[in-house]
Order: C-alpha cells, then structure tokens, then sequence
C-alpha cells in the first residue's frame, strides 16, 4: 500500500473552518475527539475533507468490525432503500426484523430457546435488557461493576462507574444500584496462586451479606471485557462464578457485549471464550454495519415476561439496518473475519511486547482478539500516566493514524481497527505508534529510564 504521509497541519484548513461552524451550532458537551471532517471511508482508510488519508485505528468506537462501506452491507442497505425505509415494526411487520431477530437466537451463546428484541443503540438495550430482569424477577435490585461503561441514558450513566466526564453534574443518579469489584480484590483472596471459582463465591456471598439482599437482585450486568474501562479481560472463571451463582439465587445474568461482541475479540462474543451462556446478550456497535442498531437477546421465558406494549420504540429495528445486520452476520459465516481479528491481536501483542521490553512507562498489554490495548504508568510511581497517552495520540494523528484512548484514568491506548485491515496497513500504522512511543519518551523526559 502506498505510505501515509507525514500530517503537519491538522485540522487542515476546510477541517478548521467546519470546526468553527460546529462550535457555534453543536454544544460543547458533545466532545470533538479530532479535529477532522471525514469526506470518505473505504476499508480501514478515512480521507478528511482537506484530502488527508488516516488508518482508522478507532473504528467508529468498534462499530465497524466489517470495514467502512462494506460491499456485502451496502448492497443489502441500497436493496432495501428499493422497498421502503420506515414503517415501525409495532404496527406494521416486515421480514427482515424477524428474520434478523432469528438469526441473533442461533448465534447467541446458549442452547436453549430465545427471542430477540431490536432497538436502536447500546444503552437502549441496557435500559430494556434491565427493564426484563425486573418484569421477570419482580425484584429491583441490580449490581453492576468498577470501571464499567454502559452508556449515556440516566440508567446507563447510573450503571457506568467513571466519574468525570460522563457523570459529573448530572445527578442525582437512580437508586438500587450496586457496583463491585470486577474480580476478586487482593485483601479478600483466601490464599496463594490464582483465583478460585470458589474465591469469587466467596466475594459474591460477601456482597449478597453487606450491600443488597441476593432476593432482591434482578440482574448482573457485565461486560466480559471491559470497553472504556481500559481491555480489561474479566479473570478466569469470574464469569462463570457469576452465572452459577446468579442462576442459584434465580438473578438475571447479563452479558453487556455492545463493543465485544461480533467478532471483536476473536470468536463472534467474547462470552463463548469464558464458557458461559448468559441469560440476556446485549448487542450493538457492529452488529449494524454502520447503521444504528442494537439487540437484546435471551431466554425466552425471560424475554415473554413483559406483557404485550411492554417492550418496544419508534425507530428499534429500523429496516435498513436490519438488512445490514443480517449482511453483517453472513460476513461472518465462514469464519475468515475470526481469524482475522485473532491474527491481528497476535501481530500486535507482538510488536506491543518489544515496545514494553524497551521502555518502562507501558504497563500491561491486554485484551483477547483485536480488542487489544497497552497501558501506560509513570515509570517512577507506577501510577497511571495520563500525559503519555495524549502525548503518543496527539502525535499518532500528525503522522496519519486515529487512535483512541480509554481507562478509568485516561492511561490506556485501545485498537478497534476494521478487522479487515490489511498486514501492510497494520504494519504501517505500529510503525507510526513504535516511532510515537519513542518520541513521547524523549518529550516527557523518560529517554535514560526507558531502556533496560
């Protein structure tokens, strides 16, 4: 592939003036992550209205695992725009909803019967999928975990754990919601070596004593690998600690799989590789294509439990992103994307664990699939390092690649690139990160403590 150049100027000046419109027309809470204005996307390359070409690294936030303007995708989209674009599947059906809905009831982890609702985003299947625990249990109660990210609406800022700036000034929150340690925290392990699933019983157990009744819990709600709270890969055999103990005292579990889910990690949900089979899957991002588009799919005892206008919204379903879903999932059909996303992870893990072997202010690499991240701590402290991230970000997009940040503390770089990114395209945009990292050493003054 042809080389990304160097980028001097960005935002470029047709960027820069498009920025000066937005500021004035778009309230400011709507953060502006870069400064560019898009005109095309192909693949995994973005081309700015000034004629810069970025490696898209970023993904739309993990939304398009098929790649930008995917063939199969845009075909299904432009057949439907033939027929109609709205119609609301409360009041008047059509194919595609259903037959959607059916194909999310195959995929889905779990062998028992299922039933699949659509809606339009991933807090919007947060909210429904507790609304059903609730309707199902008659209980109230749901517990939820540190450094979790569920979304915007009041329920998902409630179940989001990062304070600033997703929550600040927008209480107050609402009630019988409980956040625990996303595994077992160190003063509560019972003894050496790993973690036990007896362990995490244990810590559970613990919960049910101190912070809320396990009668009056509805749900669980968990992503299995944490998505703004830095990668975090849930511990061996906490999902599967949770499942059982939720299912003992007849709690709703949840898999909150919006950024994990098709095909991000290496297999179509992350959930499959801890060994659970999650009462509700809640799904979105690249589940549409591109299209907004959001699911949530379970059992269907559990799904039935709302009666008839219990469940529903204007837009949920929308047939255009339907017909992009279902041209998502047969993307996926002969498995050539999995192991696409497993060889990217690889690549990267590799590169990332020279990069980590040469200087001492990257601290984990994480995550499983091409859901991968590298963290960064102050090489003194330990503490998370902040200032490095922006620093190699800010950098990364002068030299033609968008990355993203993540972490509770703002110390963590996260891949969500196309998983169709090509070798070279990969290549290229690890090179600009390496010469980033290294450059970021030099700025902040880490050049002599680096090597080792």
């Amino acid at each position: 592939m042809k080389k990304i150049e160097i980028r001097t100027e960005i935002p470029g000046p047709q960027s820069k003036a498009w920025m000066e419109r937005r500021m004035t027309a778009i309230p400011r809470g709507v953060y502006a992550t870069t400064p560019l204005f898009i005109r095309k996307a192909e693949g995994a390359l973005l081309e700015d209205i000034d004629g810069n070409r970025f490696l898209d690294f970023a993904g739309g936030i993990g939304c398009i695992n098929t790649g930008h303007r995917n063939p199969r995708v845009i075909e299904a989209i432009r057949s439907q725009l033939e027929s109609f674009l709205h119609l609301c599947f409360q009041v008047t059906g059509y194919e595609s909803y259903v037959e959607l809905a059916e194909a999310l009831n195959r995929i889905t982890p779990g062998k028992f019967a299922k039933k699949t609702m659509l809606v339009n985003s991933g807090a919007e299947a947060v909210e429904n999928g507790v609304k059903i625990a609730r309707n199902y249990t008659g209980r109230s109660a749901v517990i939820c975990f540190e450094d979790a990210f569920h979304g915007r609406t009041m329920l998902g800022m409630t179940m989001t754990s990062k304070t600033h700036p997703y929550k600040q000034g927008f209480g107050p929150f609402l009630s019988d919601v409980y956040r625990i340690p996303y595994g077992l925290p160190s003063k509560k392990r019972s003894g050496a070596g790993d973690d036990t699933q007896a362990d995490y019983e244990l810590m559970l157990a613990d919960v049910f004593r101190r912070v809320v009744a396990a009668e009056d819990v509805a749900a669980v709600v968990i992503e299995p690998v944490l998505g703004e709270g830095g990668f975090v890969v849930a511990p061996p055999g906490f999902l599967r600690a949770l499942q059982k103990i939720c299912h003992t005292h007849g709690i709703v579990f949840i898999a909150d799989e919006v950024q994990t889910g098709f095909g991000r990690t290496g297999t179509m949900f992350a959930c499959s590789q801890a060994g659970v089979e999650p009462d509700l899957i809640l799904t979105a991002k690249s589940l549409g294509g591109g299209l907004p588009l959001a699911a949530v799919t379970g059992r269907a005892e559990i799904m039935d439990a709302p009666g008839p206008g219990g469940l529903g919204g204007t837009f949920g379903g929308n047939p255009a992103a339907c017909a992009a879903a279902l041209a998502v999932i047969r993307e996926f059909e002969d498995g050539e994307l999995l192991a696409r996303a497993n060889a990217l992870g690889s690549q990267f893990r590799s590169r990332a664990m020279s990069w980590k072997r040469n200087h001492n202010f990257i601290g984990e690499v994480r995550g499983l699939g091409a859901m991968q991240a590298v963290e960064f701590v102050h090489p003194q402290t330990g503490e998370p390092y902040p200032a490095a991230v922006k620093t190699i970000l800010k950098d990364c997009l002068k030299r033609g690649v968008l990355l993203l940040g993540a972490g509770t503390h703002d110390n963590v770089i996260r891949l969500l690139m196309p998983l169709v990114m090509t070798d070279d395209e990969l290549s290229e945009g690890l090179d600009v990160l390496e010469t980033a990292i290294e450059s970021a050493a030099k700025e902040l003054g880490l050049l002599e403590a680096t090597t080792k």
